[in-house]
């Protein structure tokens, strides 16, 4: 079904704005996956605040022309599922991770701060922890030290208290 010019216009509109929000656009081949299995996926990015969206290829190029993400307007032919994030990881955790279980969706590439991302850079990306993971560990690596103090004073205290004689 053909989309008339305001329909299109309306559409490039929309992939233009969140191309303007994202940090990161992962392009994926969609071709022969069933309807439950692209549900699924759907339903998995939105939890984790990722678009997809299945788009036109000239819509697409133009929604992304001028935006950090026209690095991979070359890459984008056939029929292809377009996954935006505001988080710099979580399209590509998301896609990846589908793509493991499911050998129909081909990771094709896609881009990060203005950069082109191959399908190892698009992997090497899901595997890097999400914010919040990171920042429990900062904490952890924080707090630390901290502990390690407590611990050697309150070790110090105990030895203190038993060299002391008892009070009769």
């Amino acid at each position: 079904m053909s989309l008339n010019r305001s329909e299109k216009e309306a559409v490039i509109n929309e992939v233009t704005s969140l191309a303007a929000k994202a940090q990161t656009l992962v392009i994926a081949e969609y071709r022969g996956i069933t309807v439950a299995d692209m549900t699924k996926l759907r339903v998995e990015a939105r939890s984790k605040g990722v678009s997809l969206s299945v788009l036109k290829n000239t819509l697409a190029r133009r929604a992304v022309a001028g935006s950090q993400f026209d690095v991979v307007a070359d890459q984008m032919t056939g029929p292809l599922i377009y996954g935006f994030s505001e988080d710099a990881v979580a399209a590509a955790k998301v896609v990846a991770d589908f793509a493991k279980t499911n050998d129909k969706l081909v990771i094709r590439g896609g881009a990060f701060a203005g950069k082109a991302l191959d399908v190892n850079g698009v992997k090497q990306l899901a595997n890097i922890p999400t914010k919040e993971v990171l920042l429990a560990q900062l904490c952890g690596l924080l707090m630390s030290p901290i502990s390690r103090t407590a611990v050697v004073l309150g070790a110090l205290a105990a030895k203190k208290g038993e060299g002391e004689p008892a009070a009769a």
